[in-house]
């Protein structure tokens, strides 16, 4: 259900709820103001591009999201794959791809592919987090440190980091030490302010005071907004085409699903834990297609690709948040900034903001739990983890995906696999069924073996390997697939063959005690055909009686 419905449903928009949801906006709007333009300009688009993001994609989301609490805008897990467009395609191929990621987005929604997201593995959304993280935070050491780089021609990680290495020495001192005062805010923001002013958002103390300090000492070679930028216009968003060709659409289809994917996985990881944190329950496919529809519409108002927001949402929630309201209220809040404070930015330091972004590159990178995962997580996981973080570092974040999820995939199925067990049950573990029958035992040449665990491609081949080592003297063999949930194309074909391989040997087989599952998958493939119909049986007994008649 639409989220805004389900609040208003729940009587979440009444009198009552109104000022705790206004607070909550309130703050959550105040720390969005210094966090849109960072990510706005670490991804290569102007600050005021992250505002209109903010704005736009963070009312449509929330009024048509599938999460109540849900603060939606521009995010740091973004800035490598968007500052990579940007580079490569310009900030009007990243409003394109920005768009046909929407498209995307809403059209997972409307397929219902919300849970199936949810599957990604752990190690896997940990390792290329992490890698992001670590990718923000070397890629904010040039404004950090003022230093004299260009990375013209330069595309790889390693790359960039041995420049910046080279370039530290020649750091430009008062610009590292407005960052570092603008680090140190942010960090201790509840040591510095008693009571209630510990709710002032560090990042916005940080920047205030960094921006005062700049502004009346006027050191020199500090780069601000206003000498980077030109300033940020005071006034609303104009609505614009984006220049929408084939070629265009062609080439950004790649760059527009990894934003569409990594949206997916963010928004609802972020949902996932605004559940735990309020005890609700999203709908998945609905805050898809909400994400969509955002992403759809911001291009067309300067904006960029947006997602839920971990930290926002958080802050959202424990502020008194609990309806889309304090989600507009954000919204509000950033409108009113631009209309009456916007030349005011100018004079904000670009350092500021790229302290202000140390701080969420490291909040992203769950370092300790990162930490915790390699030292006390499986083997194989621990591998995933690793493969995931260093490709997503030093090569490709698509690439990072789509192995990591692979080899999760992979070992998975070697697990599983490894689960299951086909034996030979002998007379004596049969008693108690054989005890039902009139003759009261497994007639001369029968053999039962019983497949236990998921019939799949992992474990035909275990299957096929002990079916074929049976003895010449076996007539009958009977096959229980009692405790098979479940049973994919591999298992049906290798139960067809081996049925060819013993009617070769002049040997009859028997399967028994399939599910309704099972039983449909084995007629929908045809079985019967090649294994006869009578030879498909639904209990042991019955397998047991057909196997006696075929002896006599």
């Amino acid at each position: 259900m639409i989220a805004l419905l389900e609040a208003k449903q729940a009587g979440l928009l009444q009198r009552q709820h109104l000022l705790s949801n206004i607070l909550a906006g309130l703050v959550v709007g105040v720390i969005a103001l210094p966090l849109a333009m960072a990510f706005a300009i670490a991804s290569g688009a102007k600050p005021e591009q992250g505002l209109y993001t903010a704005i736009i994609a963070g009312l449509l989301i929330a009024a048509l999201g599938g999460s109540r609490v849900q603060i939606s805008g521009p995010t740091g897990a973004f800035i490598v794959i968007l500052s990579g467009i940007t580079a490569r395609y310009g900030v009007d191929g990243l409003q394109i791809a920005t768009l046909m990621a929407g498209v995307f987005l809403l059209a997972m929604g409307l397929a219902r592919l919300g849970a199936i997201i949810k599957f990604i593995p752990e190690p896997v959304i940990v390792g290329f987090t992490t890698g992001i993280a670590v990718i923000i935070w070397v890629g904010q050491w040039k404004d950090f440190f003022g230093l004299q780089v260009s990375f013209t021609g330069i595309s790889h990680f390693h790359d960039k980091l041995l420049l910046l290495i080279d370039a530290l020495p020649r750091a430009h001192w008062a610009t590292t030490g407005l960052a570092l005062l603008g680090l140190l805010i942010t960090l201790n923001i509840n040591r510095i302010l008693p009571g209630n002013l510990k709710r002032i958002p560090g990042p916005l103390l940080a920047m205030i005071a960094v921006t005062l300090i700049q502004y009346y000492a006027h050191f020199d070679g500090v780069e601000t907004i206003g000498s980077a930028f030109g300033g940020i216009p005071q006034g609303l968003p104009q609505f614009q085409l984006p220049r929408l060709t084939f070629t265009r659409v062609v080439e950004l289809l790649g760059p527009a699903l990894t934003i569409a994917l990594l949206g997916a996985i963010e928004s609802l990881l972020s949902a996932v834990v605004a559940d735990g944190m309020t005890g609700g329950r999203h709908d998945s496919n609905q805050e898809l297609i909400g994400q969509g529809v955002g992403n759809i519409v911001a291009p067309f108002f300067g904006g960029f690709a947006a997602t839920g927001a971990l930290a926002r949402t958080a802050t959202n929630v424990r502020n008194g948040g609990n309806s889309p309201l304090a989600s507009f209220v954000h919204a509000g809040v950033l409108i009113a900034i631009m209309l009456a404070a916007a030349p005011l930015a100018a004079y904000i330091p670009l350092c500021a903001l790229s302290a202000i972004l140390f701080v969420v590159a490291y909040n992203m990178s769950e370092l300790p739990h990162f930490v915790d995962l390699v030292r006390r997580a499986p083997v194989n996981d621990r591998w995933v983890l690793l493969i995931t973080f260093a490709l997503t570092v030093f090569a490709d974040l698509v690439l990072a995906v789509n192995v990591g999820v692979i080899l999760a995939a992979l070992l998975f199925m070697k697990r599983m696999a490894g689960t299951v067990k086909v034996e030979g049950v002998s007379a004596a573990e049969l008693q108690r069924e054989l005890a039902q029958l009139p003759q009261g035992r497994l007639p001369p040449g029968v053999t039962v073996y019983s497949i236990d665990g998921p019939f799949f491609f992992g474990a035909a081949e275990t299957f096929e390997r002990t079916l074929k080592s049976i003895g010449a003297n076996v007539k009958v063999v009977i096959v229980r697939l009692g405790r098979v949930p479940f049973i994919d194309a591999t298992g049906i074909n290798v139960l067809r063959e081996m049925a060819k391989l013993f009617q070769r040997r002049g040997i009859r087989m028997l399967v028994c005690e399939a599910n309704e599952v099972v039983q449909a998958k084995l007629a929908l493939a045809r079985l019967s055909e090649t294994l006869g119909a009578d030879n498909l049986l639904p209990d042991l007994p019955a397998a047991i009686r057909a196997a006696d008649d075929a002896a006599h």
